[in-house]
């Protein structure tokens, strides 16, 4: 892998070139009257966090998440012909129920991606979705949600024409889920997506993720991810609410120089297995998430007391045991635990014993990391 010259680095989001038309779908070759199709894809857990983006949903700096195996959602997506309408049309049910609170952001997610996805003005839609991991329980399900839908509306474009090529279906799986949550871009592959142009990284781009494309140390093989559920209630503060306050954000351009340039780093991390390396920039980086949390303004604090009591006794045991446990944060208060699954047995011993506690009714996920979207 050549690497530039992380001195002579400019990183000019400005300069990407941002090429949509290829996503635009051509006239349908087939004609198909009716169609079902069902997706389970995972949600992820970034490494490198990006926090701040301009519309229509590109960010401001480039990120890079683990693909997650356990937690994901599982979608259905009953296609039925008929005459063309002015928007798409769709009935939504979670978890067998119809849940018409969620329509909203569906609908605009379809009013995204109906100029590259002309056919969903065609056919009647009724999805049908459901979580492994519970709605209430505080992991982004936005990710893993939109992916589904995503991959769901790309096999019927695959029905439609075939002849795409599987390249083809995840990047454009990957730039339609975008449009409806940024870090869905990140759920089609796995076991590492790179969202967000970026020098060193070869085929980064700002409309969709890309799995990373170097060889991985074996020490990060079948990587394990307990997600620990501190607090399950609802966010003080929405995401979207949050990257916004990153337009006039004192700091902002300072972190996102800095997180393409840890980013940068942890390339040469996953490459070389240097665990010490990967705790040290995988905490700062949430930790800085967090501070640019604090730093708002208005500002705002999404860590709650056991999300902090968790990162003390973390410490406490890695320094104790010489471990390579670490963790990271989403934009929220539940903690995730990284650890190398060399690690697993101690590790799990730790939070069934230590840190179940501080999690709300002691309740917290055991996962790993996975490969991504998979057709049921």
């Amino acid at each position: 892998m050549k690497l530039f010259s992380r001195n002579s680095f400019i990183f000019d989001t400005n300069t990407t070139h941002l090429n949509t038309a290829q996503f635009i779908s051509e006239s349908s070759l087939e004609k198909i009257e009716k169609a079902s199709f069902t997706w389970q894809t995972p949600s992820n857990i970034a490494l490198i966090k990006y926090w701040g983006k301009s519309n229509p949903q590109i960010p401001k700096n480039a990120s890079i998440s683990f693909t997650l195996n356990n937690c994901h959602t599982k979608t259905t997506i009953d296609f039925l012909k008929k005459e063309k309408s002015m928007e798409a049309e769709f009935k939504l049910f979670f978890e067998g129920k119809e849940k018409a609170e969620f329509k909203p952001k569906i609908a605009e997610f379809f009013k995204r991606i109906q100029q590259y996805c002309p056919y969903v003005l065609e056919y009647d839609m009724t999805i049908h979705s459901e979580n492994s991991f519970p709605h209430s329980s505080g992991i982004a399900s936005s990710a893993s949600g939109l992916s589904a839908i995503a991959m769901c509306l790309i096999s019927l474009e695959a029905a439609l024409n075939p002849g795409l090529t599987q390249e083809f279906i995840n990047k454009k799986a990957s730039f339609l889920a975008r449009l409806g949550s940024g870090s869905a871009s990140r759920s089609i592959e796995g076991p590492l997506v790179v969202w967000g142009a970026h020098p060193e990284i070869e085929g980064s781009s700002d409309l969709f993720g890309v799995p990373f494309p170097y060889k991985v140390h074996p020490n990060f093989n079948n990587y394990k991810d307990a997600i620990l559920l501190v607090d399950k209630g609802e966010k003080q503060v929405s995401s979207t609410i949050g990257h916004n306050l990153m337009i006039d954000h004192a700091y902002a351009e300072n972190r996102f120089k800095q997180a393409n340039e840890n980013l940068s780093q942890m390339a040469d991390i996953l490459q070389s297995g240097d665990l010490k390396a990967f705790v040290s920039l995988v905490e700062s980086e949430a930790l800085t998430l967090h501070a640019m949390m604090l730093t708002s303004i208005p500002y705002f604090i999404l860590m709650k007391p056991n999300t902090l009591e968790v990162i003390q006794k973390v410490w406490q045991y890695r320094q104790e045991n010489n471990s390579n446990l670490c963790f990271t944060l989403d934009a929220g208060a539940n903690v995730h635990l990284l650890y190398p699954e060399s690690e697993e047995a101690p590790v799990n011993h730790f939070i069934e014993n230590t840190l179940s506690p501080f999690c709300e009714k002691k309740q917290y996920i055991y996962d790993h990391v996975g490969a991504g979207a998979k057709q049921v």
